[in-house]
C-alpha cells in the first residue's frame, strides 16, 4: 500500500498548506487586539512567548478554519476506511498512549501543532539572530 500511503501523505500536506493560508487573518486579529501588557510579556518572556500567545488566542479559531480543508482532503483519499480499524485496534493495546480515533480532528490538531512548531522555530531565530530581524519593527523591538 506504499502508493496509497504516499498519496495520503501528499494530500494531507497539501491540506495543511491550504489550511495554513486561513491562519493569517486570525493571527492579524490576535496581534492587533493585543494589550500593552501582552506585548511586554512577550518581549520579556521566554524564547517562545509570542508563539504561546498566538497559540492561546487563535487555536480554537484555527481549528474551525482548518477542519473543513482537512475533511475535504480525507474524502479525496478515502483513508477513513483504513484508519478506523487500525486505530481502534491500536487503542485496545494495554499501556500505550491512546490516539484520537476521530481522523479529522487528529489531522487538524496535528496540522495546527505543526504550524505552531514552525512559528516557534522562527521566533527563536528572530530573538537570537540579529540577521533574522528582517523588518524595521523587528530590529527596533529586538535590537
Amino acid at each position: 500500500m506504499k502508493k496509497q500511503v504516499d498519496e495520503f501523505v501528499i494530500t494531507l500536506n497539501r491540506a495543511a498548506e491550504t489550511a495554513s493560508k486561513e491562519a493569517a487573518p486570525i493571527f492579524i486579529n490576535a496581534i492587533t487586539s493585543m494589550s500593552i501588557s501582552d506585548g511586554f510579556a512577550i518581549l520579556k518572556g521566554n524564547n517562545n512567548a509570542a508563539t504561546m500567545y498566538l497559540k492561546d488566542k487563535t487555536s480554537s479559531q484555527l481549528k474551525v478554519k482548518f477542519n473543513p480543508v482537512v475533511k475535504n482532503s480525507i474524502g479525496k483519499v478515502k483513508v477513513t476506511q483504513y484508519w478506523n480499524p487500525v486505530i481502534n485496534t491500536y487503542n485496545k493495546i494495554p499501556f500505550i498512549e491512546k490516539q484520537n480515533p476521530d481522523l479529522e480532528d487528529y489531522i487538524t490538531t496535528k496540522a495546527i501543532e505543526g504550524l505552531f512548531l514552525m512559528i516557534e522555530k522562527e521566533e527563536k531565530k528572530i530573538r537570537k539572530d540579529p540577521m533574522a530581524r528582517v523588518s524595521e519593527i523587528l530590529k527596533k523591538v529586538f535590537g
